[in-house]
């Protein structure tokens, strides 16, 4: 299975205020990050598209335990708050945005929402973070964020049953 993920902003006190998470502490939001992303990826079937912000932490050793902690194999787009510490943890891949192909479906990856992306116009898809589910889904897009997805990743099918209402 291919999931979709964003702006977990692990170890980051502030975004819960920033963003008005439903946490008392930042260790209770990144447990509960952790538990909800492992209770739905498989360890070693799965992909987890995280479209940036993992993390502002540049403490090598929260980085790594966070890291290791989650299920499946990892592939990174970087986001505003990805620190070089966090960029050389050992993703699977590593992008600044990436598209890829689900059966014959195009899928856009950033972490900035795009008014247009390569092949709006003719059935692709793109998935973001950044915004903190603050955004009107656009078109054929959608914030694949954790403010967004109740903390936890969206698989590929998920998606495709999401957008194709659009």
């Amino acid at each position: 299975m291919i999931w979709f993920t964003a702006d977990l902003h692990l170890g980051h006190n502030n975004i819960i205020k920033y963003c008005n998470r439903p946490f008392n502490s930042v260790k209770e939001m990144n447990g509960t990050i952790i538990k909800n992303w492992n209770a739905v990826v498989d360890n070693n079937k799965d992909t987890v598209y995280v479209l940036g912000d993992f993390s502002m932490s540049s403490d090598k050793k929260n980085l790594e335990d966070w890291f290791n902690a989650l299920k499946g194999k990892k592939i990174l787009v970087v986001g505003n708050h990805d620190s070089k510490e966090c960029l050389n943890l050992p993703w699977k891949g590593l992008f600044d945005v990436k598209q890829i192909k689900y059966q014959k479906q195009k899928l856009w990856l950033s972490h900035y929402a795009h008014r247009t992306w390569p092949n709006s116009y003719h059935g692709s898809l793109h998935l973001y973070g950044h915004s903190h589910g603050a955004l009107p889904n656009f078109k054929r897009s959608m914030d694949v964020g954790v403010d967004a997805q109740n903390f936890k990743p969206i698989s590929i099918d998920q998606v495709l049953d999401k957008l194709s209402e659009r």
